[in-house]
């Protein structure tokens, strides 16, 4: 081989190895572009979506890196770390990415709690954060977050969807579960705010930090029906396991819950987590929810800026995935499936962010590699290149608002039979609602907000209401009958004897109170809520009324009773006067006006609600309550009112019953039906004592409280027309003429005469029986003054005073002898022409003779013989003339001259004083008002009877101003 060849074989063997080296060396000479990356993968709480974020990312540099109109001359290196979803630990990754080589000139982060940390702390080395996976609503706050980006939308961006999906089904009352974490309470804190703009109520809200037991059961105390749910997956677990024992699933229950979980993810980890709900029982209580999510899929199927479609990216995903070891066949899908295209879009942001601040440094002749964390008018350039930035992702539109958020429309899915059905989109930005009209609901109709419960009116049964109703107007009608009956034989004596208007004033209280009986009855079911207070006061009204004028009739009649009665000893011809009998009744109506006048004006009755609790339909299988409610007649203070009227009402029953008990036997002509009307008086008191109690006890218990105050009410008046009128109309009915009633009527039985008789006979009797008792009283005193007298005149025998006595009459003729006395008798005459003495006046005289006959000497008198003579309408003194015997006189005391004759004068009760009758009007002849013995009879009275009777007998002596008086007095009425 010649050397030519030998330098022709070199060359050609180490020509392509030349060129071989070339595109090497030209790669080498690339700048790298280094960003951090914190993933949440391998963590037990929390997202943990870097599971297929991260795989996405990785495809998304591969794209960006072999672009050749992306970044020239640059290539973007990716440098990552495991976060776990744990704030503390994505810092330390942070500080790690930043302080190890080589220089970072972003950072990209996922999990909402790390990318709070990471996004605060990262200002302060000018650094600009994107998140893929991070929906805080805080992360908003431009002055806490001055640098912040995310690809993923704000969980804000769910509230508005949320609440125009309410409207739409109509749910106003909802309840909110959550997650204690930062992102899920800046959440529910703006939704709070919503719902308060569109009137929706939120009846409350639960948190838990790990174990979601009490917060579940609290929904279900509260009746919640309609329930948003923020939580992370993990705990989402936990709650639906706990929604199952609660059985807060099915048809009367709607649950929100987030839309960025695995399609699959109620099914897996149960046991790693210790769920201690069955997969079969998970899909239970699963399905039927919504869920609302930032659409991170691109719907349309275009082209993408990486080249691809959504569906040629899903493909190359799972594929990445499979690679990793997921079971992408099966539909097990790791966590951050639906988050993946965020991630891609974020690793496209970034390039083409570097690459527009790439185009303004170079005016400015600088570099991205000369960018150093304390450089911040680089910064600046990349975050105006980063706030600028849109295009076409995977996940649809990317673009960011002025907070950095992500601006995309939400999706709206349901759980139908295990899988998530498309139910439509919302534009936030044009409040446009796409409905696609495939929901389907557990029983076939929209879930409630609320058990929906009906408010039911409690009324009293109508059958029963007819039936009292009839009875009464049956009552009525007898009433009505009755006054014809009383008005048109009122003329009879077993009516007129009655007081008929009486009688009326009473059949028209039980008018009035049967009517007051249909009242009770009448309620929702006939009047309006606002006509009811009027028939509360027309209740009020009519049975007081109607009690007052039946009762008080009864109680008039048993009154005067009993005050006749009582006042007939005194005059026995005193007669019931029927116009007190009706002041009576007018006294009681006039206290129940003022005290029902008062009631009204000052507290008037009104319609008052009872509710019961809950019931359960018996019809329906709707989710659907029953509130039972009663209507009430009460005031304010009702309590005042009733005691005051209870009180008086049951003074006069209690007082009526005492009357009634006291005339149980009594029987008089004046009012023939005094025992009807006591017994009628015992049955309304008793019935009354007992009704009104028991009425209030079961005031709720509409049927039984109205049938019992109504049969108690139809039972009086009844009662009473039987007691009152039965007798009355067979008497009238069996005797048409006014003849022979008292064979029938025990009460009619005594004729006017008789009565009288009767009560004259028992009053003298009566008046008798106590002058005997006086009498003898005082004659037992008279015979021991006898006996005194006795003993001095067998000491004046004994001195020689005593003699035989001899009788002498000096009359001249003019009067007859007033005394004839001899050893024997005692004779008293009156010169009146009348014949007919009365016997007290006779037996007053005689004894007076008696008492002057003893003073006169007369020892043992065995015969006193009277002629007795009216004088009782003696208009002048008549003088009685006793003769006594003659004795001899004292030696010592007595004149030996002593006057023969006693005048004893009957005196008028005009004429008669005490001390001006001592001596007689008119004496005998031969006597002097120094006469020895000088006597008077006083009659006394009114009305032409005796009423007292006393004799003055005085014995005078001439010779010496010794006197002695003997005075008799008796009553007699």
């Amino acid at each position: 081989m010649t050397c030519d060849g030998a330098i022709t074989f070199w060359i050609f063997l180490f020509f392509p190895l030349i060129f071989t080296q070339i595109p090497s060396t030209v790669g080498a000479s690339l700048d790298d572009l280094h960003i951090g990356g914190i993933f949440p993968i391998a963590g037990k709480g929390g997202w943990q979506g870097g599971q297929a974020c991260m795989p996405a990312a990785k495809l998304a540099l591969d794209d960006v890196n072999k672009e050749k109109n992306l970044l020239p001359g640059y290539r973007l290196i990716l440098h990552s770390n495991d976060s776990e979803c744990e704030p503390g630990l994505g810092a330390s990754v942070m500080y790690n990415l930043l302080y190890n080589k080589p220089q970072k000139l972003m950072l990209l982060a996922g999990c909402s709690t790390v990318c709070t940390t990471v996004a605060e702390a990262a200002k302060m080395w000018n650094l600009i954060v994107l998140c893929y996976g991070a929906s805080s609503p805080a992360l908003s706050d431009r002055s806490r977050f001055p640098t912040l980006f995310r690809t993923h939308p704000s969980a804000t961006v769910h509230n508005p969807t949320r609440i125009k999906l309410m409207k739409k089904f109509g749910w106003s009352r909802v309840a909110i579960l959550q997650q204690a974490e930062e992102v899920f309470i800046s959440t529910v804190e703006d939704l709070e705010n919503r719902c308060m703009e569109a009137g929706i109520e939120i009846v409350t809200r639960q948190s838990f930090l790990s174990d979601p037991t009490d917060a579940v059961r609290n929904l279900r105390r509260q009746d919640a029906r309609i329930i948003v749910g923020l939580f992370y997956v993990v705990a989402a677990r936990r709650v639906l396991c706990e929604m199952y024992k609660q059985q807060l699933y099915g048809r009367a229950y709607v649950w929100f819950f987030i839309g960025w979980y695995e399609d699959n993810w109620y099914e897996v980890n149960l046991e790693n987590e210790d769920i201690s709900c069955t997969v079969e029982q998970m899909r239970m209580a699963a399905e039927g929810h919504l869920t609302t999510e930032a659409l991170m899929w691109n719907q349309n199927n275009q082209t993408t800026i990486s080249g691809m479609t959504a569906d040629g990216f899903r493909l190359r995903l799972n594929q990445a995935l499979k690679e990793e070891g997921f079971d992408i066949s099966n539909d097990r899908y790791p966590e951050g499936y639906q988050e993946a295209p965020l991630a891609y879009d974020a690793v496209w942001s970034v390039a083409l962010a570097f690459n527009r601040s790439m185009e303004r440094l170079r005016h400015r002749n600088k570099t991205l590699k000369e960018f150093t964390y304390n450089d911040k008018d680089i910064a600046d350039e990349i975050y105006a290149a980063m706030n600028s930035t849109q295009f076409l992702g995977v996940s649809g539109v990317v673009a960011f608002s002025s907070q950095g958020d992500r601006i995309a429309l939400t999706q709206i899915e349901q759980m139908i039979n295990g899988r998530y059905e498309k139910l439509g989109y919302y534009d936030t930005q044009l409040d446009n609602l796409t409905w696609l009209n495939s929901e389907r609901w557990i029983g076939g109709k929209v879930p409630q907000d609320r058990t929906i419960v009906r408010r039911v009116l409690r009324t009293v049964s109508l059958p029963l209401f007819v039936c009292m109703c009839t009875i009464s107007c049956c009552g009525i009608v007898v009433a009505l009958a009755l006054i014809i009956f009383n008005i048109w034989n009122k003329h009879r004596r077993v009516i007129q004897s009655s007081h008929p208007v009486c009688n009326t004033i009473m059949l028209i209280g039980v008018i009035i109170c049967l009517t007051s009986v249909i009242l009770l009855g009448i309620d929702g079911r006939f009047v309006s809520p606002y006509e009811y207070p009027k028939v509360c006061q027309a209740r009020a009204w009519l049975l007081s009324t109607g009690f007052t004028l039946a009762y008080g009739a009864m109680f008039s009649k048993v009154w005067r009773v009993h005050r006749f009665t009582t006042k007939a000893k005194r005059d026995p011809k005193k007669k019931v006067e029927p116009w007190k009998l009706y002041t009576m009744v007018s006294g009681l109506l006039s206290v129940d006006l003022v005290l029902l006048l008062a009631w009204q004006i000052f507290d008037p009755l009104q319609r008052i609600l009872e509710t019961f609790p809950l019931e359960d339909p018996t019809s329906t299988s709707d989710d659907i309550k029953i509130r039972p409610e009663l209507e009430h007649c009460e005031s304010e203070k009702n309590s005042m009112w009733l005691g005051l009227v209870y009180g008086y009402k049951g003074l006069i029953l209690v007082f009526g019953l005492f009357l009634a008990y006291e005339t149980r036997s009594i029987k008089v002509k004046q009012i023939n039906d005094s025992r009807y009307v006591g017994m009628s008086i015992y049955n309304v008191v008793v019935l009354c004592l007992i009704t009104a109690p028991v009425g209030m006890v079961i005031a709720s218990q509409q049927d039984a409280s109205f049938a019992f105050v109504a049969l108690a009410v139809i039972f009086c008046c009844f009662l009473s027309m039987l007691l009152i009128f039965v007798p009355k109309v067979i008497e009238v009915i069996r005797h048409p003429k006014d003849k022979a009633e008292s064979k029938y009527n025990p009460d009619s039985g005594i004729s006017k005469e008789d009565e009288e008789r009767y009560q004259k006979l028992v009053t003298e009797n009566e008046e008798l029986q106590r002058l005997i008792s006086q009498k003898e009283e005082k004659i037992r005193l008279l015979r021991q003054r006898l006996v005194e007298r006795e003993a001095q005149m067998k000491t004046a025998d004994t001195n020689g005073c005593g003699g035989p006595p001899t009788t002498g009459g000096i009359n001249n003729g003019t009067h007859p002898p007033a005394v004839t006395t001899t050893g024997a008798s005692l004779g008293v005459y009156t010169s009146a022409t009348s014949s007919h003495l009365p016997p007290a006046a006779s037996l007053a005289i005689t004894q007076a003779a008696i008492a002057v006959a003893a003073m006169a000497g007369v020892k043992h008198p065995p015969l006193i013989t009277a002629s007795t003579n009216d004088i009782t309408n003696t208009d002048i003194t008549t003088p009685l003339l006793l003769e006594p015997l003659q004795r001899q006189p004292s030696c010592n005391s007595i004149s030996s001259s002593i006057s023969p004759t006693i005048a004893m004068t009957v005196l008028p009760t005009s004429r008669c004083k005490r001390d001006s009758v001592l001596q007689p009007l008119i004496q005998p002849e031969g006597t002097s008002a120094t006469s020895d013995f000088d006597s008077a009879i006083c009659l006394g009275g009114g009305g032409g009877g005796y009423s007292q009777l006393t004799t003055t007998t005085t014995t005078r002596s001439r010779a010496a101003s010794q006197s002695s008086a003997f005075e008799f007095s008796d009553n007699y009425q």
